[in-house]
């Protein structure tokens, strides 16, 4: 079905305070799970609300707590926290590395032990509206691992997210990397899976260790794997992700006794930078206004209109979406209606 994002946003709200989140909490989740269906980023998306309020309501995750200040020493802050949706608690320590870099010029933000944090190019772009470059490592444990290491066929970590924003000039929108290390996004082979899709050819392996396009082998026994962008190089780059966003934050890397907990632990180490801090004489803006100029120009290949640069396809796609609505699958709608009326919302919240 499509639906528009406003009413969107309102049924996702109901959803998570019924699940225990006091009105502020529930709309601070509604907004940023709409934000990523509007940008695209359907993995990211409302599909997520009933995952969350089935660990809101087992307790494994935390409702309306705050990140807890663990090392305050210069540019350095380590945060905790406490199992708290990541859509409030990452905002607070984004909010807090903002605050800090701009006093010191660089922030280096460790956040431990949250919840599912997310689109993590949410945060990176709360950074760039701030005039700051942002990067970011991210981790994940607390359910089973879904990505296989080169060379491997059995899954052993998860997805870890890798993104960087820099701020917009006065003719260039900002720019925002913001991608999991895997071929794929695990979001995005669920949404594949409930929509009866295939996935990119080479995305996932089965059991038997041969490549496969069927997005079942992540969800359905005996589980296949996904596999990492790039080969060698994604999965390089993964394992920086749990070693900067786990191993140095405290917060665990994806170790056996870590997973299957019901529930979506993140770590994160955010770099903010403050790119006045080498001086006003370099051209930093105009150099981005030139590249990207210099590299738009470049003829198109078959099957493209023009160059993108990292953001556009998000910008694109919420200028179509904020105007003709989100496309829900069906299996995705049915399951947060049934987590909706779980909770006493009723059949005519849920109507086409």
């Amino acid at each position: 079905m499509i639906i528009g994002h406003e009413r969107l946003t309102g049924i996702v709200t109901r959803m998570i305070q019924g699940a225990g989140s006091d009105r502020a909490e529930a709309e601070a989740v509604a907004a940023n799970l709409v934000q990523a269906n509007l940008m695209g980023h359907d993995s990211h998306g409302v599909g997520l609300a009933p995952r969350y309020m089935k660990h809101a309501r087992a307790g494994t995750m935390n409702l309306g707590v705050r990140p807890s200040v663990i090392t305050d020493n210069g540019v350095y802050l380590l945060l905790d926290g406490n199992m708290g949706y990541g859509q409030t608690v990452c905002r607070e320590a984004t909010e807090m590395a903002i605050t800090r870099a701009k006093e010191k010029g660089a922030a280096i933000v460790g956040l431990r032990r949250t919840h599912h944090m997310g689109r993590i190019g949410a945060w990176g772009e709360m950074c760039a509206e701030a005039g700051l470059i942002s990067i970011h490592y991210v981790n994940t444990t607390g359910h089973r691992p879904y990505v296989a290491p080169y060379g491997g066929f059995e899954s052993r970590y998860s997805t870890n997210p890798y993104c960087t924003a820099i701020p917009a000039t006065d003719k260039t929108p900002m720019i925002v990397l913001d991608m999991a290390t895997s071929r794929v996004a695990q979001g995005k082979v669920r949404v594949a899976y409930y929509a009866g899709k295939k996935t990119p050819a080479d995305a996932l392996v089965g059991p038997d260790g041969l490549p496969t396009d069927d997005p079942k082998v992540i969800f359905e026994e005996p589980y296949g794997a996904m596999l990492s962008f790039g080969q060698h190089k994604g999965y390089g780059l993964a394992m920086i992700c749990e070693i900067l966003a786990a191993g140095l934050t405290g917060g665990g890397t994806a170790r056996e006794e870590l997973m299957d907990q019901n529930t979506i632990c993140n770590n994160m180490l955010m770099i903010v930078i403050d790119p006045k801090g080498f001086g006003a004489d370099i051209p930093f803006r105009s150099e981005i206004d030139q590249l990207v100029e210099h590299v738009s120009s470049s003829k198109t290949a078959v099957g493209f209109d023009k160059v993108r640069f990292p953001g556009d396809p998000e910008r694109e796609a919420m200028a179509e979406r904020t105007a003709k609505g989100i496309w829900i699958d069906d299996n995705t709608w049915g399951e947060m209606r049934q987590a909706g009326l779980e909770i006493g919302m009723t059949e005519a919240d849920f109507a086409a």
